[in-house]
């Protein structure tokens, strides 16, 4: 599906204020099935000064987050089910972080959901830049039905 309004929709659901939104746009959405998006590393996120003063990364539990949130947009965007109530990221499997982003970066995310029941969510997650794999795994969201 790819249907801006459908997106913006998605992305107004996050429950995150703006400071702690990393997620700028969805490329596509399978509404509660799959999606991808990105995030834009723009050099201005108050925490790079301190990760690392002089030498800017990403911080690799960012990347989770943004991972998370990405797979709370398609878990939301279900026709046949109910937004879960309070979603929170509760659980990491086989988290893996291969590299980072830097200043200027575009980090491309993808989640899968893999897995409902009742007010858990699970979805495969990975992320790249520039097609070089950066975050791979899974994450578990639960929230109240």
């Amino acid at each position: 599906m790819k249907d801006s309004e459908t997106f913006v929709q998605a992305l107004n659901a996050l429950p995150h204020g703006q400071e702690f939104r990393f997620l700028d746009r969805l490329i596509s959405l399978e509404p509660g099935k799959r999606g991808r998006g990105e995030y834009w590393v723009r050099g201005d996120e108050p925490f790079l000064k301190g990760h690392f003063p002089g030498q800017p990364l990403f911080p690799g539990v960012l990347l989770v987050e943004a991972a998370a949130q990405l797979a709370g947009v398609v878990a939301q965007s279900d026709p046949g089910l109910n937004p879960l109530k309070q979603l929170k990221l509760t659980g990491m499997r086989a988290i893996k972080i291969y590299g980072t982003a830097s200043p200027g970066s575009c980090i491309q995310l993808e989640a899968v959901i893999s897995g409902r029941l009742s007010g858990l969510v699970q979805a495969s997650v990975q992320a790249w830049i520039d097609n070089a794999l950066i975050l791979s795994g899974e994450i578990i969201l639960s929230g109240q039905v």
